[in-house]
């Protein structure tokens, strides 16, 4: 498994910018998180290098989502590749730019694997370093088989032989690869959605607090994800050997699992989502799902029947 990374371009003990009570950004270096999975690499290609030459004082910090989550939300970041859940939940977010982690289908890397048949599910461990796919996980058996199975944490770093619960949600590069146990049933979580829904499911996606002044970062962050589209057979031949799965599988995955840009279809998709969250208890209800780019998605499509 993959360590978290930090990438530091700052003088050493120089703090990010933080939030003042008028909303704009005190004076300091730009923090940027992004995950650390091979389905995110596509968005961070060359970031480091342009960061070095438009934000030169600026760090990009690699770590789980659940901790840049966490991270984000308490100042320690500026602007951070989070789980999509956290902008349907924190009332004081903005996405900024069209890059994203979305599926159309398939998704591989997200996974709920059950011991039992899925409508006997009882009990579910959620893997720690999940926000979206916990969320995701919840809403589908809620939704589709009226269950609302006991919780418990699945441990950073641990495997699915860690727990005994029924069912194991399991995300990131570890969920790409065949477990020794075998179980009753196995659902990809991507795939299930978009099978039942007709739309995308956006898994994580830039995200800053408003009034927060990124500059050329933005703009940074929209060219990476370019250049990453542009590289997939280079970035899957280079992260497979430490993956440790063949090169072409990193290839086919890049290709045809993920979608990285945020269009139409995949804001449809995060209303869904964020009505269903909402009618599960799973998100706070008035939460307007904003976008620098343009205005909150209108709240009569979150609440449309």
């Amino acid at each position: 498994m993959r360590v978290p990374a930090i990438f530091p371009n700052s003088v050493v003990g120089e703090a990010p910018g933080r939030m003042n009570q008028l909303g704009s950004t005190a004076p300091g270096p730009i923090r940027i998180g992004a995950v650390n999975y091979l389905n995110s690499k596509p968005l961070i290609e060359g970031l480091a290098e342009d960061l070095r030459r438009v934000a030169p004082a600026a760090d990009l910090v690699l770590d789980y989502p659940s901790r840049l989550a966490d991270d984000l939300e308490t100042g320690l970041l500026d602007v951070a590749l989070v789980p999509s859940i956290e902008c349907l939940r924190d009332p004081d977010y903005e996405v900024v730019t069209d890059a994203c982690v979305a599926t159309h289908g398939p998704v591989l890397s997200v996974k709920l694997y059950s011991r039992v048949a899925i409508s006997n599910i009882s009990t579910l461990a959620l893997d720690e370093g999940s926000r979206t796919s916990a969320t995701l996980a919840r809403v589908l058996l809620a939704e589709r088989f009226g269950l609302h199975p006991e919780l418990e944490p699945l441990p950073l770093g641990e495997t699915v032989d860690a727990s005994t619960a029924d069912a194991v949600v399991l995300i990131g590069d570890r969920a790409m690869h065949p477990l020794k146990e075998t179980f009753v049933e196995t659902w990809d979580l991507g795939d299930v959605w978009s099978q039942w829904t007709g739309l995308p499911f956006v898994f994580a996606l830039w995200a800053t607090r408003r009034g927060t002044v990124l500059g050329a970062v933005e703009d940074a962050l929209a060219a990476a994800r370019d250049r990453g589209l542009e590289h997939l057979n280079q970035i899957a031949e280079r992260e497979s050997l430490e993956l440790g799965i063949p090169a072409d599988s990193a290839s086919a995955y890049l290709h045809d699992n993920l979608h990285f840009h945020l269009g139409p279809a995949e804001r449809h998709g995060m209303a869904l989502f964020q009505r269903l969250a909402i009618a599960q208890g799973l998100a706070p209800e008035n939460v307007d799902l904003v976008f620098r780019d343009s205005n909150p998605v209108e709240q009569s499509l979150l609440h449309r029947n």
